[in-house]
């Protein structure tokens, strides 16, 4: 192509010369008028070549016909999306290839007939290849149609990556739903879970919320300590709800739940290649997940003398290092810890060090064990009752000589055991019957002979006689329904039955009648 611009450039020179010459003989003007059509020709083919090379670099695919339909011109992008070749309908009418049945729904007749832009959707018979058609026509200067261009382009793909992207968005819509329902079950069970408030009435429990009262709004470390199922953690809980921090991170760890070759791993992590095992990535430790938030150390009796140095630093420094690091991470973390171990005692066996028992026992708060909370027994039994009578569907009612029975039992588990035995009471009851003392007993596994060593531990022989005396009058009473039938059962007359019900202060059915 550069050649032919070289010749045109040669003979325009060499005319140019002339004129300015002004050599204006006959065979001059012949020797003009040949270059000039000369240079026309090669500028032409110039043009078509051009035009020809431009065209086949094109993605779309492009087909030309004259105002007629005849077939001029077709790319070789249109070759590619239709499956038909140039040969095949160069120099051939439109009409003439419809009734071949190469094309199906030509937009070519439209364009001529419409003397308009046609857009159309085509699919191609040979290959079944779906395009966007566009025809266009071209005017000359009387306003008739003297060639038609045809853009061909290719949306099979672009179908596919529609489709594919619907259901992209599809899946994105389920996903977020069900991050949605993931985060709302997550806050409803957090919510349930922060309910857990501290419940009862005793002096004992009215001071241990004083406590938390006192120190929850203040960022210091708090040392909760007692026995296993007291209500440690929902002591813990407390303080979170109501400190400064709550909207940050609550991240609790027991410490004697994960094997001590494990556990400085967790607490403090470890840095990529740290270890034989180690991921390629490292870990975040918990204190680091606990940044801006709170950590709850539970167990901490538990944590082996050689993390305990790592801990003081942690709480002294107020940064952490992970196993294979060198670079210290800054934290901002308030620790909770709570243990069932007397602390002091392990220091002065040598167990626990004595700096770290000084540092995580800025505020110690001792939650009594529940024996010594009798007032707290039938309020937090109340309390499971209606928990887990919501769970389970249930309408299950304890009688007033099971409470009782709850008193008298020394809960070596605690709060702990009392929710599980509740839990099961509720499980096992039957509609329209209360729950008795008996099935308690046998639950407990406390005998008569049992109740009466609990007893006589808490009272002199009169009080004994009044509490058994007490207890049978109430029991029968709650069995039979009214005095006479209590007074047969024990074999007394009912005046006394009514005399002793109103010495012992237990309030008879006749007598609610007439208040």
């Amino acid at each position: 192509m550069r050649s032919n611009w070289n010749t045109s450039e040669t003979i325009l020179k060499g005319l140019i010369s002339k004129i300015e010459k002004q050599h204006w003989d006959v065979s001059a003007y012949r020797e003009i008028s040949t270059g000039l059509k000369k240079v026309l020709d090669e500028l032409t083919e110039t043009k078509e070549l051009d035009f020809r090379e431009i065209g086949d670099h094109l993605y779309d695919g492009i087909y030309i016909t004259d105002g007629q339909g005849k077939t001029l011109y077709v790319n070789e992008a249109y070759t590619r999306i239709t499956g038909i070749r140039p040969e095949e309908v160069l120099g051939k009418y439109v009409d003439e290839l419809l009734q071949e049945g190469v094309y199906f729904n030509a937009v070519t007749p439209e364009v001529l007939k419409q003397k308009k832009q046609v857009n159309a959707m085509g699919e191609s018979l040979r290959n079944g290849t779906k395009m966007l058609v566009t025809g266009s026509p071209v005017f000359d200067d009387e306003g008739n149609v003297k060639k038609v261009v045809i853009i061909d382009r290719e949306i099979t793909d672009l179908l596919q990556m529609k489709a594919n992207l619907e259901a992209s968005q599809k899946q994105i819509k389920a996903v977020e739903k069900d991050k949605i329902k993931s985060a709302l079950e997550v806050e409803h069970l957090r919510k349930l879970h922060f309910q857990k408030k501290l419940i009862g009435n005793s002096l004992e429990t009215r001071q241990v919320i004083k406590s938390i009262e006192q120190v929850a709004s203040l960022d210091v470390t708090v040392l909760i300590t007692g026995e296993t199922g007291a209500g440690k953690e929902v002591i813990a809980d407390e303080i979170y709800q109501n400190s400064v921090r709550k909207n940050g991170p609550f991240i609790k760890v027991n410490c004697a739940a994960i094997p001590s070759n494990l556990l400085e791993a967790e607490l403090f992590g470890y840095a990529k290649g740290a270890f034989t095992g180690a991921t390629s990535t490292g870990k975040t430790g918990l204190f680091e997940l606990a940044d801006k938030g709170t950590i709850m150390l539970d167990e901490i009796g538990d944590m082996p003398m050689e993390l305990q140095s790592k801990l003081l630093r942690v709480i002294q420094h107020k940064e952490v290092t992970r196993i294979g690091g060198a670079k210290p991470v800054k934290l901002d973390v308030r620790i909770l810890s709570a243990t069932n171990c007397d602390l002091k005692e392990l220091v002065k066996q040598g167990r626990f060090r004595e700096d770290l028992y000084y540092r995580l026992n800025v505020f110690p708060i001792h939650i009594p064990p529940l024996r010594s909370r009798v007032e707290d027994i039938e309020i937090l039994a109340r309390h499971f009752m209606e928990v887990y009578n919501s769970k389970y569907s249930k309408n299950a009612v304890i009688e007033p000589l099971g409470f009782e029975m709850l008193r008298q039992y020394s809960w070596p588990g605690n709060i702990r055991e009392l929710q599980n035995i509740i839990e099961r009471l509720v499980i096992v009851s039957e509609p329209g019957r209360a729950i008795s003392n008996e099935q308690i007993g046998n639950l407990l596994n406390i005998h008569p002979s049992y109740m009466s060593e609990l007893v006589i531990e808490e009272m002199g022989l009169k009080e004994i006689v009044n509490n058994i005396e007490k207890k049978t009058i109430e029991k029968a009473l709650a069995l039979c329904g009214s005095t006479r039938k209590a007074a047969k059962v024990l074999k007394v007359d009912q005046s006394t039955i009514v005399k002793k019900a109103k010495r012992l202060g237990i309030v008879l059915k006749d007598e609610k009648t007439h208040q």
